[in-house]
């Protein structure tokens, strides 16, 4: 397996926190996850400093993207700074030596056509420089996204699947998203994958939340309303980097990873 598991970390301390929860990856932002501010890297000593000390640790990084980008909107109020804020993003994540960037689907408005919003993603991919790779992630909510359910994860990737960049376009599969968007998650990356090709990325997350609910809100492992086997085989089928972004604190994460990795074993 080339399963390696992670959290969700403090980015002024992610190699501390990673240490203490006993993981081989963290997911840190870069920057404010609410501003459309240039992303500076809150690292002591900034991202050059977070590459050496975690190339020394051999702890991977991916970063996750400012939650305020929407590439696909069809307002270019919204749109030209999101493309902006992900270039800046994936150069701060390339200097603080990532393996990759995961940004949300994003979304148009009930008055759009949904074409335009799979134009809009082609665009923005076509005139990105992937210095790393960035990894769409499905998202909970809203009948216009552009990747919650699998036909629209389908029309996305007809959408770039010619652009000269799609080699540096992967897939972050997110349990408690699916889940919310009333995905099955037996056999659901297999499914995804035959649109994609890949899914380079698991958000393993169990949700507070019945199955189609449409709501985004995380539970820990063994506490929500998927049941935890089920994770268990998402994590496995993909056999690849694997993070959680449940609620708690260092010991708790440690917790999680200790019987996520027993269950793997």
């Amino acid at each position: 397996m080339t399963i390696r598991l992670g959290a969700h970390v403090s980015s002024v301390h992610p190699l501390t926190d990673v240490a203490g929860i006993g993981a081989e990856l963290v997911q840190v932002f870069v920057g404010d996850p609410q501003s459309w501010k240039k992303p500076v890297s809150p690292f002591p000593e900034g991202a050059a400093a977070l590459k050496a000390a975690a190339d020394a640790d051999g702890v991977g990084i991916v970063v996750h993207s400012p939650y305020v980008l929407n590439v696909a909107s069809t307002n270019n109020r919204i749109r030209i700074p999101s493309r902006k804020l992900l270039q800046q993003t994936i150069t701060e994540s390339a200097a603080a030596g990532a393996m990759g960037v995961v940004v949300h689907g994003g979304h148009v408005t009930a008055n759009d056509d949904p074409a335009v919003g799979f134009e809009n993603w082609r665009k923005c991919i076509d005139g990105l420089t992937l210095d790393v790779p960035i990894f769409i992630e499905n998202t909970a909510g809203g009948n216009n996204a552009m990747a919650r359910q699998l036909d629209a994860i389908e029309r996305l990737w007809e959408a770039i699947a010619d652009s000269p960049n799609i080699d540096n376009v992967g897939f972050c599969l997110d349990t408690c998203h699916a889940h919310a968007a009333g995905l099955e998650l037996d056999g659901l990356v297999g499914r995804v994958k035959a649109i994609t090709g890949r899914v380079d990325v698991i958000h393993c997350n169990n949700s507070r939340d019945a199955a189609g609910s449409g709501a985004d809100r995380h539970a820990g492992l063994t506490e929500g309303t998927i049941d935890p086997e089920l994770l268990v085989g998402v994590v496995c089928e993909a056999d690849t980097a694997t993070i959680l972004e449940t609620p708690g604190d260092v010991a708790e994460h440690a917790a999680e990873v200790a019987w996520l990795r027993e269950r793997l074993a």
